[in-house]
Parts: structure tokens; C-alpha cells; sequence
């Protein structure tokens, strides 16, 4: 799935694509999303305002796509797809995305912005959960599903509770409690205590906890990427 609106026979502009990105972005941090109107990010991205509306139907759709590339280098779909080629474990992979996204101060900021913006303007954490939040999760709970069907995890978990646990303490240490977890090495401590913890909820109590031991990506490292 897409954000954006192709043109009519124009080529692409990264660089263009990249400057109106990060120019929504900034708008959006310090002026929220009534500030962010294509004129102005037209304006400071240094580009007419024809070219912001050839790529993008709606800011909520551009602004979507801007997070989300802000929220991470790697798409986390990537990183699923080639867990099984990939010389580092998929966990790792997603487990380092996350680190980088619990340090990452303009993040938290736009963050901040999304949640705020849910009750005076609910479309853009509604785009937003449309086209990232729930692949995300369908990719973990499948995940998860596969190994409750092998009998690894218990019949009875919720797992959908189990996740938002995981998204919620992720959320509270970024939005309520930053300066708890900015440094790389506490944060991926503290993501590993979390993930640890929903394990222990979703294994069979007779199944002992064997760190990274013929475990398929994602049951291990059981949560969810903060969103």
C-alpha cells in the first residue's frame, strides 16, 4: 500500500520528495496539524505548491508517510520478509529499530503530535493506524499465532492484550517518561525486560524460557515496535 499520488507522466524528485517530508515534519512538531497546511510546507520545503499536490491527496496522507519514514531506516515489513536470509535474526534487527526510535527526540515530538492530534483531528492517527500501525501488528500476531498452533505458546493467551502491553509501556516511557530510557543501552534494556515479560504471559508454563533456541522471529521478542 501507497501514501502518495502519483504524478501524470512526471517523473519522481526524491530530493523533492525528501525536503516536503521533512518539512511537513517540522510544521507538524511546532504548529501541529492545523499548521501544517500545503502552503506552508510547500513554502518552507522551497517548492510550489502544485508539486506538493501532484504527490500527495491530503496532508494526513503525506504526514503519515513522513512519520513513518522518521520512525525508522528500514521498513519493518523488509526486515520480516528476509528474517529468513538475514545474517543478523530478525529480532535483532527489529529490537535495533526500536532502540534508535526510543532515543530519537524529534520522534518522540511527532509523537506527541499524533496522539494530540486524535481528538481535535482523529484522520491522521486514523490514516496512520491504517496504513502502518495495523500491518504491523497482523505481522506480529501471525507470528505469534503460527507458534500457538506448534504448541509453543499457551492456548489460552490473549495475545492481542498481550501486545498492547507491550505498545503501552513502550508509549509511557517515550511520551510520559523519556528521560528514563534515552541512552541506547538502558533503552534496549528496558525493551528486553518488556519483551521478557509478555513472554513469560504467553509461554505454556511446563515450555522453559531458552533464549533465541529454534524460536521463530517475533515469538522470542514477542511485542510490538513502538508506533
Amino acid at each position: 500500500m501507497t501514501s502518495t499520488r502519483r504524478t501524470r507522466g512526471r517523473p519522481r524528485d526524491p530530493e523533492a520528495d525528501e525536503a516536503i517530508m521533512k518539512a511537513a515534519l517540522e510544521l507538524f512538531v511546532e504548529r501541529g496539524l492545523e499548521g501544517a497546511n500545503f502552503e506552508q510546507i510547500a513554502k518552507r520545503a522551497g517548492v510550489a505548491k502544485v508539486t506538493v499536490y501532484r504527490r500527495w491527496s491530503s496532508k494526513e496522507e503525506l504526514l503519515t508517510q513522513a512519520i513513518e519514514r522518521a520512525r525508522t531506516l528500514v521498513p519493518e515489513a523488509d526486515i520480516w520478509a528476509s528474517a529468513d536470509a538475514a545474517a543478523q535474526p530478525a529480532d535483532e534487527q527489529l529490537m535495533d529499530s526500536w532502540v534508535r526510535t526510543f532515543g530519537d527526540a524529534r520522534f518522540r515530538a511527532i509523537l506527541a503530535q499524533l496522539v494530540g492530534s486524535s481528538v481535535t483531528r482523529p484522520s491522521l492517527l486514523a490514516t496512520y493506524r491504517e496504513q502502518y500501525i495495523e500491518p504491523r501488528r497482523r505481522m506480529v500476531r501471525a507470528a505469534l499465532e503460527r507458534a500457538r498452533r506448534d504448541g509453543r505458546l499457551d492456548a489460552d493467551a490473549e495475545i492481542d492484550t498481550v501486545i498492547d502491553m507491550v505498545v503501552g509501556a513502550a508509549m509511557y516511557r517515550m511520551l510520559i517518561d523519556p528521560d528514563a530510557s534515552t541512552h541506547p543501552a538502558a533503552a534496549r534494556r528496558y525493551l528486553e525486560e518488556v519483551l521478557r515479560q509478555a513472554d513469560r504471559l504467553l509461554r505454556l508454563p511446563d515450555v522453559p524460557h531458552r533464549r533465541g533456541e529454534g524460536q521463530e522471529p517475533g515469538v522470542q521478542r514477542s511485542g510490538h515496535a513502538p508506533t
